[in-house]
């Protein structure tokens, strides 16, 4: 009966680029649909299944059944992403891209994976990269692959994501995205063969890594389709592998970075290399230089023994660096003398900030108050009270959503689709709507537009399997403010949470 009224109740598309797409488009666009639903549901009730009362084996099951239904949804999106390609209806949307945004949302995005497994993963744009136009979802899947395969075949040590210049003319700078890896490397025979459709370095690597070698494959294509080419090459300053996406773009008219750190001097230490090149290059972008003593030092916890902490440099400030797991320690290195803290991987905004109101409380200076002091990847937030309208069509979708959200302390109402959802925004004020993008009858974006013309300003996050870039600017272009990328994660939607609702403000319950 599920299959009948799917097959009764398509998704119903209003966005331009569905009217103007081929039949190709049209037939990819609702497969990925179709077959992301159910698979996003399988992996959001597993992760809701791993946080119940479970012996080990029950868990251990959990567990190896979530880990085998996202590795077959990165199968599906790689071969829908690469029937595309084949089919030559790849499309591009060029807007200004902030290159430290997307470095920084890509190694965030594979952080919990990195750490799992005991690896750094790092981050830096060059000062001289300046923002481009180009089509930022399409850069994110390209530096995602390649990063991500580096996290899969890196056991121990890390992985680094840089942004260089590497020439080109003023209004169209060539840039280098560098993806450095401590793993096995890839031998000289294969480094044409990985980029093959079905490709790998060695043949057991399909087994081991329970990868179809699409991955690879889509980024050429990707990189052919931008002008552009993927090279593979031995890590220049040890073992390891450098993958380099280079192409020309032109270059965004933007204000430039900020460089508040002019002229001061920070130490770093840290015995991981990746971590201490990252955060030279972010010191640097900021203005700022590193030197062996400094007024500021940023001292790694990754060189403390198990249980014990860090001692605060013998002069000046320092500045504890964490991975998220470690919040627990922030107060007792606070009281053990340290200014500050950061999260690892580093922010180079949350890095010049720290650093600069250390520098200043070093020297008496009066510190003005900055915004964001706290790294929200760790500052606790409450919502409790906080009205949330979900609309989403799904059962499955729905009972995920509506139980984390009801975790984080909301008080949660549904609605089956965007005439429903209109019809209860009219009767009941809402803090936040989170909203599926394609329902039946009435879909998100259609909706929202409603919703906007209207003149409601209610915060409205679409809900998106990310299938396609376009449907994520479909998002923005109804009127949305933001999108959040199914199956749903407690972590993205605490911060989606965060950033959308104003304590004071919220459309709370009265109290009982």
């Amino acid at each position: 009966m599920g299959q009948a009224r799917r097959r009764t109740h398509a998704p119903t598309d209003t966005t331009p680029a569905a009217e103007t797409a081929t039949p190709e488009q049209q037939f990819l666009r609702l497969m990925s649909h179709e077959m992301r639903t159910p698979l996003n549901g399988v992996i959001g009730m597993l992760g809701l299944l791993s946080r119940t009362r479970l012996d080990g084996a029950q868990r251990a099951y959990a567990e190896a059944a979530q880990k085998s239904a996202e590795h077959l949804l990165g199968l599906v999106n790689d071969l829908l992403d690469y029937a595309r390609l084949e089919a030559g209806s790849l499309e591009f949307d060029p807007a200004p891209v902030d290159l430290e945004e997307l470095a920084r949302g890509v190694t965030e995005l594979l952080s919990p994976r990195a750490h799992d497994k005991g690896l750094e993963i790092v981050w830096s744009v060059a000062a001289d990269a300046p923002d481009v136009i180009a089509d930022e979802g399409r850069l994110r899947q390209v530096l995602f692959n390649l990063a991500g395969n580096a996290v899969k075949f890196t056991e121990r040590g890390g992985v680094r994501l840089t942004v260089e210049r590497a020439g080109g003319e003023t209004a169209r700078p060539r840039l280098a995205f560098i993806i450095d890896d401590t793993g096995p490397g890839v031998p000289i025979e294969a480094r044409e063969r990985i980029f093959n459709e079905f490709g790998h370095a060695d043949a057991s690597d399909a087994a081991r890594h329970d990868g179809a070698g699409l991955g690879l494959a889509v980024v050429r294509r990707l990189a052919q389709a931008m002008d552009g080419a993927v090279t593979v090459t031995d890590r220049p300053d040890g073992p390891g592998a450098r993958f380099r996406f280079e192409a020309a773009f032109p270059v965004a008219e933007t204000a430039g970075r900020s460089r508040p750190l002019e002229g001061l001097a920070v130490a770093v230490r840290t015995p991981d290399p990746f971590v201490r090149q990252a955060a030279a290059a972010q010191i640097e972008a900021s203005g700022g230089k590193v030197a062996r003593q400094a007024g500021v030092t940023l001292i790694d916890h990754a060189a403390a023994e198990e249980g014990c902490l860090l001692p605060p440099p013998s002069q000046g400030q320092g500045v504890i660096l964490l991975k998220p797991d470690e919040r627990a320690l922030i107060d007792r290195y606070r009281a053990a003398g340290f200014h500050g803290y950061l999260i690892k991987p580093l922010r180079r905004a949350s890095l010049a900030e720290r650093v600069a109101a250390a520098s200043a409380r070093r020297t008496g200076q009066a510190v003005a108050p900055t915004r964001g002091a706290d790294d929200d990847r760790v500052t606790p937030v409450a919502f409790r009270g906080v009205r949330v309208l979900l609309v989403e069509d799904n059962p499955v979708g729905a009972l995920l959503a509506r139980t984390l959200l009801r975790r984080e302390g909301c008080v949660v109402q549904t609605a089956a689709d965007g005439h429903e959802a209109l019809q209860t925004l009219k009767n009941a004020r809402f803090d936040v709507v989170f909203m599926d993008m394609r329902m039946p009858r009435m879909d998100g974006p259609a909706a929202t537009r409603a919703l906007r013309a209207r003149g409601d300003h209610t915060p409205v996050v679409a809900l998106t399997a990310n299938a396609f870039a376009e449907d994520r600017q479909a998002c923005l272009e109804a009127g949305m403010n933001d999108h959040l990328t199914k199956p749903l994660e407690a972590d993205a939607l605490r911060a989606a949470l965060a950033r959308w609702t104003n304590a004071a403000n919220r459309a709370k319950l009265a109290a009982q």
